[in-house]
């Protein structure tokens, strides 16, 4: 697919576009219906919720507030002073086109609209549309035409979902700023303006896309505001990252003396398979949120997976496509002429990746422990973690909203921003249950509605603001004494219940969620790699990463540190949805970066059966472009702070900061510090659990590089002796034969002694990772396999209580006699 791609770079490309704004049009005349479904079946606040929906069904538009504060000498809010200028400005409102109806203060039926001391009052507005369908003129024009009425000691401020939406930033402003940031790292690394371009034009493609189809999605299922928002986030961040990758095997393919489309097609047969792996385990890990059964989670889900499987497709179908079109020009000038001057690049990795690397190896103990260190402290704040919802009250302080929550707190109360409801069903007398309820402790004032389908509700002003922990032990002390003492059925709703309802439902399965996504991986890591400790250490790295990355995340928005600076607003419990989403997210960025890294390593255990240069020349090729790409991520995610959602702030800096740490101190110092002490049991798997196992080659190694004294040949099938270097193990020259299409691999397979080793499993796998033939050797050690066609294979050799080994081999026209000797140190090739 790769070298079709590659060839038809036009089509491609026109495809690319077309889908794109095919999409984009479809997108934009459809508009979107995003909607938040925080209710949560079998719950007390969605019992409250259903029969209030039934008892008083509720507006179709969005409504919000109007707040004035009079101070100073003037007056009262009921004065003729204040009233001549506010009145008005409500009546130009209410004849506004798309307003449906305001209530305001001075009817004798709303006095509870003005504040006890007579300085604060407000009006209710509803639009005729939900707040995403409201107009931003005609918001505006509200918020004008309200704040108009102002003078020297009369101050007015609105809130509500509808404003919120003005004082957001311009669409797609932190998208900007992240792929700026994205482009500057990209320049550097590669030095080249149409290599940092590649990966940035990929990326766009594939969140554009994903984007618009999450759009068109809205309007067949629930997608929540917050989702197109993560969905770009992530998107981004993994587009960029994985087209970093390809480029990057493309290029060095080049500087090592590949033609370019050679050097695109065996990318995108090593690395490409790598982005695809690492994909599907992102969206794997997005789908895990789906075991929290959680409605609101449904929307994310399919937001943010669409949008990495675009950007996985495009990584894989556009990008070698514009490698075609570029061909040489993806090596910056100076890269150009070195080639030209001094020939192809040497395989080894040098610089400072490579210092680290040994440095890492002479080190591991002091490394490891640092790193943990470090990472302990990070991850002390979490045990004060709070799950709760943000409100209008976490928004800066100089925006309108935000100072319409202080006058309301102010003049009514800090619960009145938060009310809760008792609904009392079948028509029950609540006279009792009032009385009691306004001398339960923590409530400031309750009151009861007139009846209505025969349910009673009670309207409840805590003392606490919503975000109190006094407020969630008042929703608890209600439910579990003062109702079931009352003697009546009755449940406890409103925004502030099912906020703390979802909350406790996502604390109790949460572990459950966890318990899925590691296990997950481990199973994945175990098929990739065959190894037991590889799996066990990522489980284990993962959970340090998630723990330091919410200490960061509980300090920064809980505690408050560096919201000034940072811009952010106010501080307040941690949004009770984000730990599932920055888990699944964290859990797949964490296995691309584990599966990179130990692949390599892997490849190199492999071939040289030493543990101490596996690791080492793994690190040593592989930390640079995590880094990079790291840095990049960090970037994207961090300017989502100016994206104007305080949830979409929280899910940046918290995934910035998770991966900060993954790349820069687990990837990159305690995996392989760890790996380093572990030595020779990081690729321990028992005898029974190998032969069971598929095979799943997720990054197969690019073949070889000849010598310039030409290929290996070797010698007759009689003459034996151990061929091993310390870069490769040379592939077998394949027989000649006249025959063509299938043939077979034959050979002997012997103990260190010479012995015949009878019952060792021997099997053929593409390096794709799909099982081809599996056979065991007889009595005298002999066996034979079939191969359907000349090519480049992997034989894996398998035999109980000697070290299980795999060979790459490369199979021509005719069968190939491979002799192999397996010993307690691992298999050793014979020609």
């Amino acid at each position: 697919m790769a070298r079709w791609c590659y060839r038809h770079r036009l089509v491609v490309l026109v495809l690319w576009v077309g889908a794109l704004f095919g999409l984009g049009a479809a997108g934009t005349s459809a508009g979107t219906d995003y909607s938040n479904v925080f209710s949560l079946p079998d719950t007390d606040s969605k019992q409250a919720y259903d029969l209030m929906t039934k008892a008083f069904p509720r507006s179709s538009g969005d409504t919000d507030t109007v707040v004035w504060r009079s101070s100073g000498d003037a007056g009262s809010v009921t004065d003729t002073a204040v009233r001549s200028r506010i009145e008005p400005a409500l009546k130009e409102i209410a004849g506004m086109r798309g307003v449906g109806e305001v209530v305001g203060p001075y009817d004798a039926k709303n006095a509870a609209q003005i504040s006890r001391d007579g300085r604060t009052a407000f009006a209710q507005i509803t639009f005729t549309d939900q707040a995403n369908g409201v107009p931003k003129d005609l918001v505006q024009k509200v918020v004008d035409t309200a704040q108009g009425a102002e003078r020297d000691g009369l101050r007015v401020e609105l809130g509500g979902q509808a404003i919120t939406r003005i004082q957001e930033p311009p669409t797609g402003v932190s998208e900007v700023v992240g792929i700026a940031a994205a482009a500057v790292v990209l320049f550097l690394a590669f030095g080249s303006l149409f290599a940092m371009l590649l990966p940035i034009v990929v990326a766009i493609m594939g969140v554009g896309s994903g984007m618009m189809a999450t759009m068109l999605l809205s309007h067949v299922t629930n997608v929540p505001e917050v989702a197109p928002l993560l969905g770009s986030l992530i998107g981004l961040g993994v587009g960029i990252d994985y087209a970093l990758f390809i480029v990057t095997r493309h290029r060095r393919g080049i500087q090592r003396g590949l033609e370019p489309e050679e050097s695109a097609v065996r990318a995108l047969n090593t690395s490409g398979r790598a982005v695809l792996f690492a994909g599907g385990t992102v969206c794997i890990a997005l789908a895990g949120m789906l075991v929290m059964n959680l409605r609101f989670l449904d929307g994310v889900v399919i937001a943010t997976s669409l949008t990495v499987v675009l950007s996985v497709l495009a990584a894989i179908t556009l990008l070698p496509a514009l490698l075609g079109l570029l061909g040489r020009r993806v090596l910056s000038r100076k890269q150009l002429r070195k080639l030209a001057a001094e020939g192809p690049d040497p395989a080894e990795a040098s610089g400072p990746a490579a210092r680290w690397s040994a440095y890492v190896q002479k080190r591991p103990r002091s490394i490891a422990a640092m790193a943990l260190v470090v990472m302990a402290v990070l991850a002390l704040p979490v045990l004060s973690l709070r799950l709760g919802a943000t409100d209008q009250g976490n928004n800066q302080e100089s925006t309108t909203t935000r100072q319409a929550y202080d006058l309301l707190a102010e003049g009514f109360g800090p619960g009145f921003n938060g009310p809760l409801q008792v609904v009392v069903p079948g028509g029950a007398d609540t006279t009792e249950l009032v009385r009691t309820i306004r001398a339960t402790d923590g409530v400031a004032q309750a009151a009861a509605a007139p009846p209505a389908g025969g349910i009673t509700v009670i309207q409840v002003v805590p003392k606490t603001s919503p975000q109190s922990v006094g407020t969630d032990r008042l929703i608890d002390r209600l439910r579990d004494d003062v109702i079931p003492e009352a003697g009546v059925e009755a449940h406890v709703g409103g925004v502030t219940a099912v906020f703390k309802d979802f909350a406790s439902v996502t604390g109790d399965r949460l572990p459950y969620f966890v318990g899925a996504i590691i296990g997950l991986g481990f199973l994945l890591l175990l098929i990739a790699f065959r190894s037991l400790v590889v799996p066990l250490t990522a489980a284990l790295m993962n959970l340090i990463a998630a723990a330091a990355s919410f200490g960061v995340l509980v300090a920064v928005f809980q505690w408050g540190w560096g919201t000034e600076f940072l811009g952010i607003g106010k501080e307040g419990p941690i949004t009770a949805f984000l730990p599932v989403i920055m888990l699944s997210l964290l859990f797949g960025l964490s296995m691309d970066y584990q599966v990179f890294l130990v692949s390599r390593m892997h490849e190199e255990w492999v071939h040289t059966g030493d543990n101490a240069r596996a690791v080492r020349v793994g690190l040593a090729e592989t930390s640079r472009v995590i880094n990079c790409a790291a840095l990049i991520m960090i970037c994207v995610f961090s300017a989502f702070v100016l994206s104007g959602d305080m949830e979409g702030a929280m899910a940046g800096i918290g995934l910035a900061a998770a991966v900060a740490l993954d790349a820069f101190i687990l990837r990159t110092a305690l995996v392989p510090a760890a790996m380093h002490l572990l030595g020779r049991s990081n690729w321990w798997l028992p005898g029974w659990l190998e032969g069971r196992l598929p095979h799943l080659a997720v990054e197969p190694a690019e073949p070889p590089a000849e010598s310039p004294a030409g290929p290996y040949k070797n010698t007759p099938h009689k003459n034996t002796e151990h061929v091993q270097t310390a870069e490769h193990i040379k592939t077998a020259e394949p027989e000649k034969s006249g025959t063509g299409g299938a043939t077979v691999v034959h050979g002997f397979l012997r103990t260190a002694d010479g012995d015949p080793l009878a019952g060792a499993s021997v099997t053929l796998v593409s390096r794709g990772g799909r099982q081809l033939d599996r056979v065991t050797s007889i009595a005298d050690g002999s066996y034979i396999v079939s191969v359907p066609a000349p090519g480049a294979y992997i034989l894996a050799v398998t035999a109980r209580g000697l070290a299980s080994r795999a060979h790459h081999v490369t199979v021509g026209s005719g069968p190939l006699v491979y002799d192999v000797e397996l010993t307690d140190e691992g298999a050793g090739l014979v020609n």
